[in-house]
């Protein structure tokens, strides 16, 4: 896995793809995604070494200008970040569900990586804006105290963004709801 993680979140598409084409021309790194979100929102999420990350970030985010939401670099990323933004995590067990919303998704994988780091917990899904107007959530499961931890240290993440919306635990949820948590 690459040391660090970086993302470029810009308001329209045409930006979104200037950016996307100066952050790959200015340093070595990958781009893992380049796409339009919901409300057309655009999102470039590159890693890398962390200082190839950290320039690119930078060049998208000059390119963007005023078109620019959010960014962020995260050195050394939680490993299950990638598979919940993928929908690849598989959970074992959900001893108590997690829920987070924010209002955009840079500040939702900076909040899921914190929740990742701060308690043994598994990251379920990171549902990206797609299908929620620019929102984003995450799901996670682990013990309650655990869930807790993790849920209010990524809340106070959010929210000195002024990104965060929203949040939940429930222990032991529910039979009848467990197949719509992932």
């Amino acid at each position: 896995m690459a040391k660090a993680i970086g993302m470029v979140e810009v308001t329209t598409v045409s930006s979104g793809f200037h950016a996307a084409d100066e952050m790959a021309k200015t340093a070595d790194v990958e781009v893992l995604q380049a796409e339009v979100t919901c409300p057309g929102k655009f999102v470039i999420l590159i890693a890398g070494e962390l200082a190839a990350v950290k320039t690119s970030v930078e060049r998208g985010s000059m390119v963007a200008q005023d078109k620019l939401i959010d960014t962020f670099v995260l050195g050394n990323p939680h490993e299950s970040i990638f598979p919940a933004i993928y929908g690849t995590a598989e959970p074992k067990d959900i001893n108590a569900l997690g829920v987070l919303e924010t209002y955009d998704v840079a500040a939702m994988i900076e909040a899921a990586d914190i929740a990742a780091k701060t308690a043994i917990v598994e990251l379920i899904e990171l549902r990206l804006a797609k299908g929620m107007c620019g929102k984003s959530y995450m799901t996670l499961t682990g013990s309650v105290s655990a869930v807790e931890a993790a849920i209010e240290k990524a809340k106070n993440e959010a929210g000195e963004r002024g990104m965060f919306l929203d949040s939940t635990v429930i222990a032991n949820p529910s039979e009848k709801i467990r197949k719509y948590i992932f």
